[in-house]
């Protein structure tokens, strides 16, 4: 009998440990900071918090991990630095390459889909921004030639701009809603998006992206 109850033991401590392993590893390189320390955070509720760190002395790779329940977005910091690098992180190994000068700023990132998908929605993103901050700036000599008919123009165009960027972001979470990013984006992105659109989204999701952590506040937000 003491002979079952020790292996049930063991096998209860054997599960424990594997059950809390870490199962993402980011492996990186910063270049020109070999000296410093380099910390993984996330947020938790409504705070970011470091989950790991390391010292470097003389080099400029590391290696942090921590235990990721779905993907989510994490990011990398460096002591002596205001800055932030962000990225969509996933089980497994995600190889991450920055600048100590450009730190945060288009950074190589490899080993996660929904990094990749990210990636894509944010360069179609830009192109949108640009146009409005051309139109913004349009406006402003507009108004100072006080031209109102211009104004009016310019305004509409800023609009559609709007309206262009706003769809863009719900038929790109709409076309993967089986990747974790389509509820991310519509939470971000996106929060003032009407039922009926919100609600083709859930449809489309597969389960495995309901049950994620950006899933389960989505469906929490659409009940709402």
């Amino acid at each position: 009998m003491k002979k079952y109850i020790a292996i049930i033991i063991f096998s209860v401590f054997v599960y424990s440990c594997n059950s809390n392993q870490e199962n993402m590893v980011v492996k990186g390189k910063i270049h020109n900071f070999q000296k410093g320390k380099v910390y993984l955070e996330k947020m938790k509720d409504t705070v970011l918090v470091k989950v790991d760190s390391v010292t470097l002395d003389g080099m400029n790779t590391f290696e942090l991990s921590d235990n990721l329940e779905s993907p989510q977005i994490y990011y990398i910091s460096i002591s002596k630095s205001d800055k932030y690098l962000q990225f969509f992180a996933e089980e497994g190994e995600i190889q991450i390459i920055s600048d100590l000068k450009t730190f945060g700023f288009k950074p190589i990132i490899k080993g996660s889909k929904n990094q990749v998908l990210l990636d894509e929605y944010a360069i179609n993103k830009t192109k949108y921004n640009n146009l409005y901050l051309d139109l913004i700036k349009e406006r402003f000599e507009a108004l100072k030639n006080k031209d109102n008919e211009l104004v009016a123009e310019i305004e509409s165009k800023m609009l559609n701009v709007e309206r262009r960027k706003y769809l863009y972001t719900i038929n790109f979470a709409n076309n993967h809603a089986d990747y974790e990013i389509a509820p991310y984006l519509v939470l971000t992105e996106a929060p003032n998006a009407k039922g009926k659109l919100l609600d083709t989204i859930e449809k489309a999701m597969t389960t495995k992206v309901k049950n994620s952590l950006y899933g389960k506040k989505f469906m929490a937000f659409l009940k709402n």
